[in-house]
């Protein structure tokens, strides 16, 4: 029978550590979900990044102003959870993600709630 003769500080900064490293890894693969999402859009319609916002046709544009929103909500939240760790410098995730300008522009925004409906 073994027992752990470590401090309990010791083995709840632990459980805290690896929590944190887990939420990290949950957020940044949400981050690349929507952010492939985004891609997997542009490419389907063959819009480049800096063109997309005038090459779009005015009916898709809102289904395309979605996946933008969706993967800045998903920055946002990734960026947070990382500073909430101490990793401050958010630029190594906008290079290693290849995070387009328009969604770090809408990082942080909070979507539109949806309109009631009367009956």
């Amino acid at each position: 029978m073994s027992r752990d003769l470590r401090p309990p500080v010791d083995v709840l900064h632990y459980e805290i550590v690896q929590e944190q490293a887990s939420a990290l890894g949950r957020m940044g693969r949400t981050l690349e979900q929507a952010l492939a999402q985004l891609r997997a859009f542009d490419d389907a319609h063959a819009l480049s990044e800096a063109h997309a916002h005038s090459e779009i046709p005015a009916s898709m544009q809102p289904a395309r102003r979605k996946l933008v929103m969706e993967a800045g909500q998903a920055l946002w939240m990734f960026v947070v959870q990382r500073e909430a760790t101490g990793l401050r410098d958010s630029r190594h995730i906008m290079r290693t993600y290849n995070v387009p300008a328009e969604v770090q522009l809408c990082m942080g925004f909070a979507p539109a709630p949806s309109k009631p409906t009367s009956k």
